[in-house]
């Protein structure tokens, strides 16, 4: 008998083959593109297929916002996923996002049982539903688990998770794969999370939080055979001590496979080999069916990106990522703006999501708000002190490396396993320099408000997203008992009231930090 399973995860909402940030792109991705790879690998099976969505669904690209904010509804975007005809689905952290309400109508509307089994309620019990089971196909039991990282609590908004507590997937596992080993002939544990260690040496890849605890479910849970996992976005199919390992990017460019062979004995299968690998849907078509039923909303959607929110009388373009990050840029400079002038505050944070935004033009369109903030953040401030803003200066700080030609370059911690420039931060209403040719941890060596030097007890009031807000990015001197106030409306949304009210906006900078190499 041979057993194929297929993997996605997370998808994104990236329905389409594009990044929403012009009209009419062909992307080496998408939902409707992975739905074309389970037809021809449903078609070309030797034996039952298994199918599993991974989690981190509903947010994430330009329309799956449009449908959170304009639709308030998930339910059009699952019905991609109905059509797709998964057996199982699994929660991701960013399932979260846009609150419980939100998150259950997404459930509500799935056509396939979503399973997370430690993610529990306030009587101790899976939140969303059964979160294991054993499914038959074709005569093969396959015992399957859905976990997802504990992490959430350490990112998400309290209200977000309100009822919920999230346990450790490990212990978890340890509690639930046994039971499953007896009632099945293969055990498929999902996980929305990743690998916290090198999967050949074992090292740590990472500071040891428990966002990632797939090597270690590898390395302490006997009787799992396939591990399928996600949230790092990378790209993995192989062997891991016995089991078959899969992580198949995101936003549909990969479909994860694992072919398993099993041998009838008088008491069911058992397996006997495991081949794990990734097809791409680089050079696949979107499944037409799909594509016509959906072009509508996706015309829909590209017509309100390309409304007119303002105009911008200078230059914010961002044409070198990496310099806005070195040296103040005018789109990073409006977007403090905005964040003080929604919070009353004169210190703020903010980040360089990812190497994609291509900052604003002359006019300014929904798309380009939506395309260069991409995340769904609200806004906290916290009450810290000169010490606490220092450190996460220096936490910062250390997202930069000195290359050998004395150049300034990105440490690699920040971009293997996973980019992370979302955790490299800049601050406005401050006056700082960050001295890379220094030791990380030592690097800041001027630190000022309004001239002056700021003391390691003054009191201090920043804002900040959210997700910084309470810690996440391993920014351990903030934290949830600092957050004196907040502001939920989205930062998308924020930006988009501040441009209405002020329709021309100057491409202006105060350049109030500078990185150098040591050369002054």
């Amino acid at each position: 008998m041979e057993l194929t399973i297929l993997e996605t995860s997370d998808l994104h909402g990236y329905l389409f083959p594009t990044t929403y940030q012009k009209r009419n792109m062909d992307e080496p991705f998408g939902i409707l593109k992975a739905a074309t790879v389970f037809k021809e690998e449903r078609k070309k099976a030797k034996g039952p297929v298994f199918t599993v969505e991974n989690g981190d669904y509903i947010q994430g690209s330009s329309l799956s916002y449009y449908l959170a904010k304009q639709r308030k509804d998930p339910a059009e975007l699952m019905q991609a996923l109905n059509a797709m005809k998964y057996d199982v689905g699994v929660l991701g952290n960013h399932s979260f996002n846009y609150g419980l309400e939100y998150l259950k109508k997404g459930i509500a509307a799935a056509d396939f049982p979503v399973m997370s089994a430690n993610i529990l309620n306030t009587h101790n019990e899976p939140a969303f539903g059964k979160g294991y089971g054993v499914f038959e196909k074709e005569g093969v039991k396959i015992g399957f688990l859905g976990l997802t990282t504990q992490y959430i609590s350490q990112w998400e908004h309290p209200n977000h998770y309100a009822g919920l507590h999230f346990q450790s997937a490990v212990e978890c596992a340890k509690e639930i794969v046994p039971l499953l080993r007896e009632a099945a002939d293969i055990v498929v544990v999902s996980y929305h999370g990743g690998f916290e260690r090198d999967l050949k040496t074992g090292e740590p890849t990472e500071v040891l939080t428990g966002e990632n605890e797939g090597y270690q479910l590898l390395s302490e849970v006997a009787g799992i055979d396939v591990l399928l996992t996600g949230h790092q976005h990378r790209v993995i199919a192989e062997n891991v001590n016995g089991v078959a390992v899969i992580q198949p990017s995101d936003k549909g460019s990969y479909v994860g496979k694992v072919v398993v062979q099993l041998e009838q004995k008088a008491d069911g299968y058992v397996v006997v080999s495991m081949v794990p690998s990734l097809i791409s849907v680089a050079e696949v078509e979107c499944d037409s069916e799909l594509k016509q039923h959906f072009e509508p909303l996706h015309n829909e959607v590209e017509d309100w990106l390309d409304q007119t929110v303002g105009v911008v009388k200078g230059d914010m373009h961002i044409t070198d990522p990496h310099q806005v990050r070195v040296k103040e840029h005018p789109y990073i400079e409006l977007i403090q703006k905005v964040q003080m002038h929604a919070t009353g505050t004169s210190i703020s944070g903010t980040a360089l999501f990812n190497n994609l935004g291509t900052g604003f033009g002359n006019t300014i369109t929904t798309r380009d708000i939506v395309t260069n903030y991409i995340y769904p953040n609200t806004l906290a401030v916290l009450a810290i002190t000169g010490a606490d803003l220092k450190a996460a200066l220096e936490q910062s700080a250390g997202y930069f490396a000195l290359e050998s030609d004395g150049s300034i370059g990105v440490n690699p911690d920040f971009m293997d396993p996973k980019p992370q420039h979302y955790n490299y931060d800049m601050y406005e209403g401050v006056e700082y320099t960050i001295d890379v040719s220094k030791p990380i941890g030592s690097r800041i060596v001027e630190l000022t408000k309004d001239g002056k030097p700021i003391s390691e007890d003054e009191p201090l009031e920043v804002v900040t997203n959210q997700y910084r807000a309470v810690g996440g990015g391993d920014y351990m001197m903030f934290d949830a008992s600092k957050i004196v106030r907040e502001v939920t409306t989205d930062m998308s949304e924020l930006i988009g009231e501040y441009i209405k009210k002020n329709p021309v906006i100057d491409a202006t900078v105060n350049d109030n930090f500078k990185v150098m190499n040591g050369e002054g």
